[in-house]
């Protein structure tokens, strides 16, 4: 990298904003008057990232600089942390990215699907304290941005998200870190605190007490920058759902990520349609073939860039989509309330393994085919057809001159 420009120059705020002079705060981590106020400082604003989920080892520095990313996101289960938090892959990996000037974002995952979660003051809980203890210590003022929670109302039981367990254990965790940052950077921190991500926003019945209590705690606690959204949608218009729900429950000052989008629930629909006729004709395959199976034999035996491309470009719930998000990225940044979005990289190994008419088709978002595609002469890994090229011209959005972000207040 050149000397003197920061990659978080490019993506990061482009603006910047007088910090707050502090903030006045319970023993919980909570503002005592919750009308807004003085809140978090300036942060992120507009930003694109790339996102890697947990698969650190998919994606490659020179892959990032060919997309121009400025910003790196990923995230570490707590229940797999090694003796040495810095070597776990995501956090080694968003490390690095640190260093070489790329903004960062970390969630903590929390994967309670098949047992509940811990209750507050109990010693199951002290030993997710400890285990956040531990990330907080390798990553805090290093990464840009800590997501408290993945998916939380995925990566819980029904029962602990209908009875409020599930937020009490989260509200918990937040007012740990938030008490965890003041004690130790006093004077302010690089890192910024956003809870998230909630998912199926678009799902009239689960908009629920549980989310709106989310969002309550979000917004009185002044320490607290925002919250993340996960739209995985089925159309287009599936995203705007979630700003419509979340933007009127956050306070002025607050933003939003989204770490994670995607018409994935849009393409699961067509898995087992047939290929286009022409495609078939092109190709020379039975006019029954399912997409499905094209994704089957494309994984086993990786196909030529130009089939790969016909086979997308041919399909219209695919070719009338493929500016999604180039489109969606614009529809965040409109509100003036995007901190940063991420986007899916590459086809990781998860993605393709026991594939069938029912798998969830990840690998059709990412930003580069390099499970589906015969790799270049040179070793690179395809770029993905429509995605690549929008995801690089919303780099070119954004404003390039370096800034540094505010420190945000404890």
């Amino acid at each position: 990298m050149r000397k003197g420009w920061s990659r978080r120059g490019i993506l990061g705020a482009s603006g910047a904003v007088l910090l707050a002079a502090g903030c006045s705060s319970g023993p919980d981590g909570h503002d005592d008057d919750h009308s807004g106020g003085a809140g978090p400082a300036d942060g992120p604003d507009g930003a694109l990232g790339a996102n890697f989920n947990e698969d650190a080892g998919s994606v490659t520095f020179e892959e990032l600089r060919d997309l121009r990313a400025g910003w790196l996101r990923g995230f570490v289960p707590l229940h797999e942390l090694p003796d040495e938090v810095a070597e776990q892959a995501a956090v080694e990996k968003l490390l690095a990215a640190h260093r070489d000037g790329y903004g960062t974002v970390l969630s903590l995952k929390f994967p309670f699907g098949n047992r509940p979660v811990p209750e507050p003051g109990s010693a199951a809980m002290a030993v997710q304290l400890a285990r956040v203890d531990k990330v907080l210590e390798a990553v805090l003022d290093s990464v840009d941005v800590l997501a408290i929670g993945n998916e939380p109302f995925i990566e819980s039981l029904p029962e602990d998200r209908r009875s409020g367990a599930l937020n009490t254990f989260y509200e918990k965790v937040a007012a740990h870190i938030i008490a965890y940052r003041r004690k130790r950077f006093p004077q302010g921190c690089r890192t910024r605190l956003y809870m998230g991500a909630l998912n199926h926003l678009d799902r009239p019945h689960e908009l629920t007490e549980a989310t709106a209590r989310w969002l309550s705690f979000v917004r009185r606690t002044r320490q607290l920058d925002g919250v993340d959204i996960h739209p995985h949608v089925s159309s287009p218009q599936g995203a705007q759902a979630y700003l419509d729900y979340i933007l009127p429950r956050l306070r002025e000052d607050q933003k939003f990520l989204v770490t994670e989008f995607s018409l994935v629930q849009l393409w699961k629909q067509h898995l087992s349609d047939p290929v286009p006729a022409g495609f078939a004709r092109k190709y020379r395959l039975p006019q029954d073939t399912p997409v499905w199976q094209l994704i089957v034999e494309a994984i086993e035996k990786p196909m030529p860039e130009s089939k790969w491309r016909d086979f997308l470009s041919m399909s219209p719930w695919f070719e009338e989509n493929k500016h999604f998000l180039r489109n969606q990225v614009s529809a965040f940044r409109r509100t003036g309330r995007l901190a940063v979005a991420t986007y899916g990289v590459s086809q990781a190994t998860a993605m393709t393994k026991d594939f069938g008419p029912h798998k969830q088709p990840w690998l059709l978002n990412s930003l580069y085919s390099n499970r589906t595609v015969e790799r270049s002469h040179d070793g690179r890994p395809a770029r993905s057809y429509g995605f690549f090229d929008d995801f690089r011209a919303l780099q070119r959005e954004q404003d390039r001159r370096p800034v540094r972000l505010k420190r945000a207040p404890t």
